[in-house]
């Protein structure tokens, strides 16, 4: 008899058609995540999951589910899951790092030239048929090239991006707990504090993990270093920054814009005060969104389950 798994989405085929050659499958058919009390009732009977980051994976769901010898994570970020209660009970976890790196790279610097440039904005206007004239400093926004590049956080994503701001000729800071040689041999890049990092920047992005001591890394405080015409780059996760600060901070002035891919509460809800703001360009989390990149991500996910089931090294493994 095959073992039974719980896929919380539908996935890319190929995903799939691995997980369907291993397990007896039962896929959530719904584009809306299952609800929590759904999720670990389907969940219950099975040796494997394959999940999400709108799942709540916590010790409650582990317990009524004394089978499950794998969680397999289809995302890099896991902080939706419970890992020390998972690693307590055997389950391993995997997610799908790598991958989606310079995907989301390409994202993130997308993202600041359309914050930089004003271009939602702008396409708003166009479509609003606000657009009467030309003058010297209608939709006027701020230049990329030659300007400096704060980067928090110089993993894997904060290199991609130090590579594509290099090609725009930027001045590139970076904060980590940590040296990254290679940015610095290959792209210039200069290691400092994050206060150093924010007074000096015209651009700051976000590219550390979400963990207890990163949340709010960015507040009120770390808000009123930046240079008023400074503008913020979220694609990392949500909690990272307060919103209720960064909300302040673009309603006085203290900044000059932001761009978010990311919020504290996901799906963002529609009275969020963030999207009444003309200066501010929201995303619904896409940043590894590329066809070819989501289809690797389930592969992945599909072989760490595959692997996890049958007792052997997930190829990607959190615990």
């Amino acid at each position: 008899m095959k073992p039974r798994v719980f896929v919380t989405r539908q996935i890319p085929e190929a995903g799939m058609q691995i997980i369907q050659a291993a397990a007896d499958a039962d896929v959530w058919p719904d584009e809306l995540p299952p609800p929590y009390d759904v999720l670990a009732d389907r969940t219950a009977p099975c040796d494997g999951l394959l999940c999400l980051l709108t799942d709540r994976i916590d010790a409650g769901l582990l317990d009524r589910a004394p089978n499950l010898r794998v969680v397999s994570q289809l995302a890099v970020g896991y902080d939706n899951v419970d890992v020390a209660a998972c690693t307590a009970r055997g389950i391993k976890v995997g997610n799908t790092p790598g991958v989606l790196t310079e995907t989301t790279a390409d994202l993130a610097f997308a993202l600041l030239m359309a914050t930089a440039r004003r271009i939602v904005e702008s396409d708003r206007i166009v479509r609003a048929g606000k657009w009467l004239t030309w003058s010297p400093l209608f939709m006027a926004g701020a230049d990329v090239h030659h300007a400096t590049l704060g980067i928090v956080g110089m993993g894997r994503i904060g290199y991609e991006v130090a590579r594509r701001a290099s090609g725009f000729q930027m001045t590139i800071l970076y904060a980590d707990a940590r040296p990254n040689e290679a940015a610095e041999r290959d792209f210039g890049a200069h290691r400092v504090s994050l206060d150093d990092l924010l007074q000096a920047s015209d651009f700051v992005t976000i590219h550390t993990p979400l963990l207890p001591e990163t949340t709010h890394l960015i507040g009120e405080r770390e808000l009123k270093l930046m240079k008023p015409s400074a503008m913020l780059i979220n694609t990392a996760r949500g909690p990272i920054v307060d919103q209720k600060a960064l909300y302040e901070a673009l309603v006085t002035g203290a900044i000059a814009a932001a761009g978010l891919d990311v919020f504290e509460v996901e799906p963002v809800p529609g009275n969020e005060p963030l999207l009444a703001l003309d200066n501010v360009v929201v995303l619904p989390h896409i940043g590894s969104a590329s066809v070819a990149t989501r289809t690797r991500m389930a592969v992945i996910a599909a072989e760490n389950l595959v692997a996890g089931l049958r007792g052997e090294p997930l190829p990607c493994p959190v615990n």
